[in-house]
């Protein structure tokens, strides 16, 4: 039997303990800054390097617009106007043919730092995608 890569449009985000439908979700990314370092009296006219602090990109989520459903700005309000940063564990997996997770990622402890509308074209005939930008204090694979 052949082995293929796994399709990348079958997934579910869930967060608070709702399932939400979303078209695309951007910024799955880990990295490490790397810290140079020389002495002043290495031998070595190089820099040696060494695994610096993680840095995490914002995650990115996308969906369709739909009357009455303004999950995103009641988050976005409860964190920017209030005062009050609310926190959510966000868990996003990718599925299988069957409907079972193949890879699951959980970012920690996120909140919100941009909600956007969609564009308005009077001569399109695209479907209304909103989106809102996560920021979170780390992304991990779960196995």
């Amino acid at each position: 039997m052949a082995e293929y890569p796994l399709p990348k449009f079958h997934f579910e985000v869930e967060w608070g303990g709702t399932k939400i439908g979303f078209t695309e979700v951007t910024g799955l990314t880990t990295q490490l800054d790397p810290i140079d370092y020389r002495e002043g009296h290495s031998r070595s006219y190089g820099k040696i390097s060494q695994p610096g602090l993680p840095k995490n990109e914002k995650i990115t989520l996308k969906r369709g617009t739909f009357q009455g459903k303004t999950d995103f700005y009641d988050w976005f309000n409860k964190t920017s106007l209030l005062g009050k940063v609310e926190r959510r564990d966000i868990t996003i997996k990718l599925l299988n043919e069957t409907h079972e997770p193949v890879f699951v990622w959980k970012a920690l402890n996120a909140f919100p730092t941009k909600v956007q509308a969609s564009d308005l074209k009077a001569d399109g005939n695209e479907v209304a995608i909103e989106t809102i930008e996560i920021a979170h204090e780390g992304l991990s694979l779960v196995k």
